[in-house]
């Protein structure tokens, strides 16, 4: 069975009609295509619409917190360190008490 070659146009019209139809598989059935196949296309034009944007567009700024926000993550990440010890401790706690209840009982915790 020989493969069958669509046209650069041909595919960007079927992916730009499954963007807007929202149902991928119901454009592929209409015009006779593996599903897949138009998936694949859909894929690849994401990465195409990526490869030509302008370095402007693919800048990242970076998104500095607020003063009140700053503030806010780190009291929240100060409780979230507390409670992270604590948790330690019960651990370390636990293990004594386990290796104390049952000295056959070693294995080796990290």
């Amino acid at each position: 069975m020989q493969r069958k070659r669509y046209s650069l146009e041909f595919k960007q019209q079927l992916v730009q009609e499954a963007k807007e139809a929202g149902n991928t598989t119901q454009v592929a059935r209409r015009h006779g295509i593996d599903v897949k196949l138009l998936y694949r296309w859909i894929r690849n034009s994401k990465h195409a619409d990526w490869q030509n944007a302008s370095p402007e567009a693919k800048a990242v700024t970076s998104y500095t917190p607020s003063p009140g926000e700053f503030r806010e993550l780190e009291t929240e990440n100060d409780k979230l360190k507390k409670l992270l010890g604590e948790k330690d401790l019960e651990i370390a706690i636990l293990r004594d008490l386990v290796k104390k209840v049952n000295p056959a009982y070693r294995t080796k915790w990290k």
